[in-house]
C-alpha cells in the first residue's frame, strides 16, 4: 500500500494543480483544457472505438519496426562483438547514422519509398536500432576471457562458444538494450505517423492540433505514454519470468 500511495500521490498533486490553474483561468480552455474536459474526450473516444483503432495501428507499427531493428542490431552486434577486427568496415557509417535524427530523413524517405508503411517503419527502425546494437555489442565483447578459455579447453566449437558462453553472458545487456529500444520506438511514433498517415496515435495528435482540439492532443499524449509504459512493464515481467529474476537490477 505504501508503494501504491507513493505512486498515486504525485499524480493526484499534478491533477489538483492542473485543475487549480484552470479554475484561476491562468490559461484559456483553448490552450489548457480542464482535466474533466480531457476525461470526457477520452471517454467519448473509447465509446466510439476511435481510440482502440489508433492504438492498434500504432502498436503494430511499433512492434514491427522494433522487431526489424532488433534482428538487424543482433546480427551487426554479433559481428562487432565477436569479430571486432571488422569494425573499420562499418564503424564510421554506423556512428554517422547514429547522430542523424530520424525525423531529418522524412523528406528523403517519402521521395524514395512513398507515403506507405515502409517509410514509417524505417523511422521506427532508425530510432530503436542504435541502443540495441550498442548494448548487444557491449555484452558480447565483454565476455570473460577465462570462460572462453574454459570452453576451448573443452573443445567447444565457435558456435558452441557463442551459444553456451558468449550469448548467456551478454543476455542482461541485450535485454536492457531491447528495453531502451522499445522505448525509443514509442518515442518515434509521432515522427513516423507524420508521413501522411490516416490512423495511429501520432496521427490522432496531429489531427487534433490542426482542429484546435487541445483536449484530444492531451488524450493522445497520455495514451502514448500509458501504452508505452504497459508494454515496458509487460516486457520486463516476461523477461524476469524467463530468466527467473536474474536481471532484477537491470529492470529497477
Amino acid at each position: 500500500m505504501k508503494t501504491f500511495w507513493k505512486a498515486v500521490l504525485p499524480v493526484a498533486v499534478l491533477l489538483l494543480l492542473w485543475q487549480a490553474a484552470c479554475n484561476m483561468e491562468i490559461w484559456s480552455q483553448y490552450v489548457l483544457p480542464s482535466p474533466q474536459r480531457v476525461f470526457q474526450s477520452f471517454e467519448a473516444m473509447l465509446r466510439d472505438g476511435t481510440l482502440f483503432r489508433h492504438i492498434l495501428v500504432s502498436l503494430w507499427r511499433v512492434l514491427s519496426g522494433f522487431s526489424i531493428a532488433f534482428v538487424l542490431a543482433f546480427l551487426l552486434g554479433i559481428l562487432a562483438g565477436v569479430h571486432p577486427a571488422s569494425a573499420p568496415f562499418y564503424k564510421h557509417i554506423v556512428e554517422f547514422m547514429r547522430n542523424v535524427p530520424p525525423l531529418s530523413l522524412i523528406a528523403l524517405l517519402i521521395l524514395w519509398f512513398g507515403i506507405g508503411e515502409t517509410s514509417k517503419l524505417i523511422i521506427i527502425v532508425l530510432a530503436s536500432f542504435f541502443p540495441m546494437f550498442l548494448n548487444i555489442k557491449k555484452g558480447l565483447a565483454a565476455c570473460d576471457v577465462k570462460l572462453l578459455e574454459v570452453g576451448r579447453s573443452l573443445n567447444f566449437s565457435e558456435t558452441q562458444l557463442f551459444l553456451k558462453i558468449r550469448l548467456p553472458n551478454a543476455l542482461p545487456d541485450i535485454l536492457v538494450g531491447m528495453r531502451v529500444g522499445l522505448g525509443y520506438s514509442w518515442r518515434a511514433i509521432i515522427g513516423a505517423e507524420m508521413i501522411a498517415a490516416s490512423s495511429g496515435l501520432g496521427y490522432l495528435i496531429l489531427d487534433a492540433q490542426q482542429m484546435s482540439r487541445s483536449d484530444k492532443v492531451i488524450v493522445g499524449i497520455f495514451v502514448i505514454g500509458l501504452v508505452g509504459f504497459l508494454c515496458d512493464r509487460l516486457f520486463s515481467y516476461a523477461i524476469q519470468k524467463v530468466l527467473h529474476g536474474g536481471v532484477d537490477d537491470s529492470w529497477s
